[in-house]
């Protein structure tokens, strides 16, 4: 292989990494092992890793219950090994999954159509942006601080090489809400859109209503983006905006490390046709029997290049199926009782907690641990086998010393006693 690439040692094939990428040593493992002495002594080293019996760590990846039906149907060869579903004669299974995906998605948030699905919520933001864009005919956009900040950060980099100008407005000091008066002091006639999450980054509820019709009177779009998915089933969807995207991790999607996920985007059906993605359409075959085929792909690689709405947006179908089998399994009563569960979990966990902010909130309340700092309140429960908050002050520096903490349907109230135990509250 070298002699094929020209090259002389094996230390040039990695050459044009940089230095501190390099390991620059023999791996620290006996020479000669067979194969299974390796596997049997990486399991040995995985066994000396801490188990944490409960985690409080949400900010965008929740520890949920997964269903054991879920792995069960996206094990199956039909959906495990399946492509891009083009021939949709060959494909009516994949074609119907997606299809139930996208009529769930609608009621879940409101809208009237929805795409197959993205890649994940940070990069469903960015497309929203572009597609608000598209419709205005404006190049302005505006994001709360309050949104995820990786999200923000998604959303910066797509800037760079767009003609999008990205500004950020803040959130009240107290309420940890947006602040509806700096928002509208940053509006202007070439905002194209508005960008809130609720629940926010800081667990916080927004006020979708009235941030719409603030949107709205400069003649920009509204986009509201979540990330906690199992608030929908609860919360009274966002249906004055216009464009809704978010995350659907929660939905049986295991937390892996950071993905694959499964992002959504959906619409009013006026703005149908500036969907990035693909979308899947019923019809009928010629013996009039229901059928399913792709109704809308606006990929460079399917339409003209000036046309395309999007040249990376894909759809994530077997991630998005296993959010569709655990959407189907809880129902709507199911999925409303799951998201109570939540709510009564972090209120019984916020109620023993010195709260940092007012708003009103889902399963993660931002606290302030009554003496020392977040590191130490993490160590201290780290050492009885909790996985506790984030530090906020990693992302908001004026946060610094405040922890966000996430209560879901798998914390245990004597667990939720420890954590207020070690905040001191």
């Amino acid at each position: 292989m070298l002699a094929s690439l020209g090259l002389s040692s094996t230390a040039s094939l990695y050459a044009h990494l940089p230095g501190e990428a390099l390991l620059g040593r023999e791996l620290a493992i006996e020479p000669g092992w067979s194969e299974y002495e390796i596997v049997d002594w990486f399991r040995a080293r995985g066994e000396a890793n801490t188990h944490f019996k409960a985690s409080f760590l949400g900010a965008g990846v929740y520890a949920h219950y997964r269903p054991v039906l879920v792995d069960t149907v996206v094990s199956r060869g039909e959906f495990l090994t399946s492509y891009t579903p083009y021939q949709a004669e060959i494909a009516q299974g994949t074609l119907t999954t997606i299809f139930e995906f996208q009529t769930m998605v609608c009621q879940l948030t409101g809208m009237d159509v929805a795409n197959a699905s993205m890649y994940d919520g940070s990069t469903a933001v960015p497309e929203a942006a572009l597609m608000a864009m598209r419709i205005t005919g404006r190049d302005h956009v505006l994001v709360a601080r309050s949104v995820h900040p990786e999200y923000r950060q998604v959303l910066a980099t797509n800037a760079r090489n767009q003609e999008m100008t990205v500004d950020e407005f803040g959130y009240g000091p107290a309420s940890g809400l947006v602040d509806l008066a700096g928002l509208e002091a940053k509006l202007s006639a070439k905002t194209a859109a508005v960008i809130v999450q609720s629940p926010n980054f800081f667990g916080c509820v927004e006020q979708v209503r009235a941030l719409a019709e603030l949107a709205h009177k400069h003649g920009a779009l509204l986009v509201v983006c979540f990330a906690e998915a199992v608030s929908l089933g609860l919360l009274r969807p966002p249906s004055e905006a216009d464009i809704v995207c978010g995350e659907l991790q929660s939905f049986a999607i295991s937390p892996s490390f950071g993905g694959p996920f499964a992002g959504v985007m959906a619409c009013k059906e006026k703005y149908l046709r500036q969907m990035p993605g693909r979308l899947v359409g019923q019809t009928v075959d010629a013996n009039g029997n229901r059928a399913f085929c792709l109704t809308l792909s606006t990929r460079e690689q399917h339409i003209r290049r000036e046309r395309a709405t999007s040249n990376i947006c894909t759809n994530q179908a077997l991630v998005a199926l296993m959010a569709t089998v655990f959407m189907t399994v809880y129902g709507k009563e199911g999925l409303r009782e799951l998201a109570l569960q939540n709510l009564s979990k972090a209120r019984y966990l916020g109620g023993k907690l010195r709260r940092r902010f007012t708003g009103a909130y889902f399963n993660e309340v931002a606290a302030t641990p009554a003496k020392g700092t977040v590191a130490e309140a993490n160590a201290k429960l780290a050492a009885r086998g909790i996985l506790g908050g984030l530090d906020l002050g990693r992302f908001y520096p004026e946060l610094s010393g405040n922890m966000l903490l996430c209560a879901t349907e798998m914390n245990k109230r004597e667990q939720m006693d420890i954590v207020a135990e070690v905040m001191g509250a």
